[in-house]
């Protein structure tokens, strides 16, 4: 376990930086915690930077998912029949990736972060329909969607909100902002999962979580009143944010080129 003062304190700094911009902009801002966890805190190893930013996810989505569950958004029979699928197939995910090389996996990490930029910069409509009450019928789609976003998420080493949002939306009909609340269940148990993997082989630092969680607490608070503030200029806000991931994602694939 890391407790080194100045690795702890990049740690925090990375956690706040993260869950600032998950508050701005939402989904997406996870992928940038394990290239922070590499090059800013300066963890060796990724396979560790993957399992420490999954378990950082993991408690950062439980606290923003307890505001979301107060004011009523989340619709829990959906939200728990995909994440029960989900962590199953985070679980194989995260099997298949701890046997991949780690810069190969970098690689590999890096083309999912550029998929993440590029669905960032697609304008989702707003659609205004029922919500959606979970029977047999629709049971299966769930339960499918919530299998392939989960495995997905676990062989990433990512919480998979840009996935589970749309798989969330297409399964069930449900809206957008709906789907948004909804999916933060998903995106803990997710990490979670894969986040336990990871540990059972040694590749999880308490320390370092810990280190991010407290610094996401305060990027989550400073965010919000930014949030409120940014008004009309969150489509440019979220645009930039997608080219900083794209240019990261680039960065990142060219370190595991290098082999460095």
């Amino acid at each position: 376990m890391t407790t080194d003062l100045i690795p702890l304190l990049l740690a925090m700094l990375s956690g706040g930086v993260v869950a600032l911009l998950l508050t701005l902009f939402g989904g997406g801002g996870s992928v940038l915690a394990v290239p922070l966890l590499l090059y800013v805190v300066g963890v060796a190893d990724p396979h560790v930077a993957i399992g420490v930013s999954a378990a950082g996810v993991a408690l950062n989505a439980l606290t923003a998912l307890a505001g979301h569950a107060r004011a009523g958004r989340v619709r829990w029979p959906c939200a728990t029949l995909f994440a029960v699928t989900g962590a199953a197939g985070a679980w194989i995910g995260s099997s298949v990736a701890k046997t991949i090389d780690g810069h190969q996996l970098l690689l590999i990490f890096a083309v999912a972060m550029a998929a993440v930029g590029a669905s960032m910069l697609r304008q989702r409509a707003v659609v205004a329909r029922p919500e959606p009450r979970l029977n047999w019928a629709m049971s299966p789609r769930v339960s499918l969607a919530g299998a392939g976003v989960g495995s997905a998420a676990g062989f990433f080493g990512i919480g998979g909100g840009f996935l589970i949002v749309p798989g969330l939306m297409a399964s069930t009909g449900m809206t957008l902002a709906t789907a948004q609340a909804t999916s933060l269940l998903s995106v803990a148990a997710l990490g979670a999962t894969t986040a336990g993997n990871y540990a059972l082989s040694g590749w999880v630092d308490p320390g370092l979580v810990a280190a991010m969680t407290v610094g996401g607490l305060a990027g989550t608070a400073a965010g919000l009143p930014l949030a409120r503030k940014l008004g009309s200029n969150a489509a440019l806000g979220r645009t930039l944010f997608a080219g900083l991931i794209l240019m990261v994602a680039a960065y990142v694939a060219w370190r595991a080129l290098a082999g460095t």
